[in-house]
């Protein structure tokens, strides 16, 4: 979950301000109020589902070692950046600070992807690889293609899958622009997929409609950082309003699209989590 460097950024206080507002004003997480089954049962079933699964204590015990890793690193960015540093050398324990998704969020996916059974699932931001063990760990049986633009962050994602054993994970390295499409070809379609790279509008709005060549009405789409800039908000804005989907949950930090076709009329709910 990078910060965003890019001029249309909103400066802490507004996101604070956003967040309040957004807390306030959302449907409780309970399902009171919901009037969509579907929903329904993604809110009793998977976001509020608070069994302790077996991948969690394997994950955050990686997600620590991470967090005590002086290792330096040289980093090439070819999204926007962040505000906690303006170098290119990076130790991976200020990465994981600033970057990792928190175990909240990245165990909501291992449950999104567990329950829905994903086989072929797409991540465009492996960074230390925390999330992607959860999304690898959530179905064993099935592919996780992450991509990742710096190779010294990958190899140490890379190390950290090996300690978990996993063998589910195609990593592929290299500029998003460049790498992504070219393995899409290859993919039938994609059952799940998390956008955590880059953060700005139109990458976001590129990423989506390439992934959307390759999506079902049982795909799920995640999108990190929606409200984080003015530029996040109008991509968000305009996957909500896309023809294809039918159904989008916020939940503040991620946004999640579904585009199940028995909904006739597209429903936008914003939740708290």
């Amino acid at each position: 979950m990078p910060f965003i460097s890019s001029s249309n950024s909103y400066h802490p206080i507004h996101v604070g301000f956003r967040f309040f507002k957004y807390y306030i004003t959302a449907l409780n997480g309970k399902g009171h109020g919901v009037h969509s089954p579907f929903v329904f049962e993604f809110i009793t079933k998977v976001m509020n589902d608070n069994r302790h699964f077996y991948a969690y204590n394997s994950v955050e015990q990686v997600r620590q070692s991470v967090l005590k890793n002086n290792k330096v690193l040289s980093i090439t960015d070819f999204g926007a950046g962040s505000t906690v540093t303006k170098s290119n050398k990076r130790k991976v324990s200020d990465i994981a600070r600033s970057a990792l998704k928190p175990k909240k969020f990245s165990q909501l996916m291992f449950r999104i992807v567990n329950y829905y059974s994903a086989n072929t699932i797409v991540e465009l931001g492996t960074s230390l690889g925390i999330t992607t063990g959860y999304l690898a760990l959530g179905n064993l049986l099935g592919t996780v293609y992450t991509f990742e633009g710096a190779s010294e962050v990958a190899a140490i994602a890379k190390d950290n899958f090996s300690q978990l054993a996993l063998n589910n994970i195609d990593v592929i390295e290299g500029n998003f622009d460049e790498t992504l499409q070219p393995q899409l070809n290859k993919i039938n379609k994609i059952d799940f997929a998390f956008v955590d790279g880059n953060h700005r509008k139109e990458p976001t709005i590129r990423y989506f409609e390439q992934l959307l060549q390759k999506s079902t009405e049982s795909s799920v789409f995640i999108f990190d950082d929606i409200h984080w800039s003015k530029g996040m908000e109008e991509a968000w804005e305009y996957i909500k309003q896309h023809s294809s989907v039918t159904l989008t949950i916020d939940l503040f930090f991620i946004g999640i699209v579904f585009f199940r076709k028995e909904q006739k009329v597209p429903q936008h709910f914003v939740i708290r989590f």
